[in-house]
């Protein structure tokens, strides 16, 4: 009879279900695998997960600046140079040389005066008759009105039998005394033919002692003369022919001979201050010697109805 032996205990340790292998070794437990490169940055960055917030953001701002500092350092444009007294001195010349330049360029004063004038310039040439011969004289004007009215000295046309005046543009006209002041020796013409263009003096103001003018007139037949010079005085008082005495002149070192009487007397911007009416010489010739007197614009515009402008 066969003998029946009990069955092997079951170690608890074997999981319910599973069937141990009889007569097999106890089973071991396995060991972890060797950690690799990923894993140990793991490691590492699980030790830096500890460092508090505010210090990563201070690390993080940190590195920023610092980048940006050294992206301007690399980026930023050179600076300006250094100033030597070599290059001040260079500019200061190259601006004085600039300014000279400029003024190279620039009208000269009389040279703007003339052109401001020029198209208002009369031409008067008078006949009379003198200790009974005929005689022709001739002086200037100028035309300060748009109805044509021209404004000279009274001397000029005093006592002539016959007056032509003679425009810019060439136009020729008789003429007759339209108004006289004996006491400022000034007279206003009325041309009975006037230009296709009329074309007014502007009159200026009074002009201080040293101040620049210039005499615009005819002196001597040489039409449209300019000449240039400065007011030496003011209220001058000079006795002329007949024994007149004229009061209040501008006196001037421009040169004036015959033929600028009754010509205008110009400030640097052409405007009409004053109107020639003589000269002093002591040698009693009729020449320029140095000084010259006008009639101030403030007296002989008045005559003409045209105050200063």
């Amino acid at each position: 009879m066969a003998r029946v032996t009990a069955p092997p205990a079951i170690d608890a340790a074997v999981a319910p279900g599973a069937r141990p292998l009889l007569g097999a070794p106890d089973p071991q437990p396995e060991e972890p695998p060797p950690p690799g490169r990923w894993d140990r940055i793991r490691d590492r960055l699980g030790g830096l997960s500890r460092v508090p917030r505010a210090a990563w953001w201070g690390l993080v701002a940190f590195v920023v600046i610092v980048a940006l500092v050294i992206g301007y350092a690399v980026t930023r444009p050179p600076g300006p140079p250094v100033l030597t007294q070599r290059d001040v001195d260079t500019s200061v010349q190259r601006g004085i040389e600039k300014q000279a330049e400029a003024q190279a360029a620039a009208p000269a004063d009389g040279t703007v005066a003339h052109a401001a004038i020029a198209p208002s310039l009369v031409l008067i040439q008078t006949r009379d008759t003198i200790r009974g011969r005929p005689a022709e004289g001739s002086g200037a004007g100028v035309v300060v009105n748009a109805d044509g009215t021209v404004l000279t000295a009274l001397h000029v046309v005093q006592d002539s039998t016959a007056i032509t005046v003679t425009f810019a543009d060439g136009t020729t006209s008789p003429a007759k005394v339209g108004s006289a002041k004996p006491e400022s020796d000034i007279a206003t013409l009325t041309p009975t033919r006037l230009p296709q263009t009329v074309v007014p003096a502007v009159l200026g103001g009074a002009v201080p002692v040293g101040a620049p003018v210039f005499a615009v007139g005819h002196p001597l037949g040489l039409t449209d003369s300019l000449s240039a010079g400065v007011v030496s005085a003011l209220d001058r008082t000079v006795r002329v022919e007949g024994n007149r005495k004229l009061e209040h002149l501008i006196q001037i070192d421009a040169a004036v001979n015959p033929g600028n009487s009754g010509g205008p007397l110009l400030n640097r911007a052409g405007q009409v201050v004053g109107i020639v009416t003589g000269l002093a010489n002591p040698t009693d010739q009729a020449l320029f010697v140095g000084i010259g007197f006008a009639v101030p614009i403030a007296t002989a515009g008045g005559a003409a109805g045209s105050p200063p402008r």
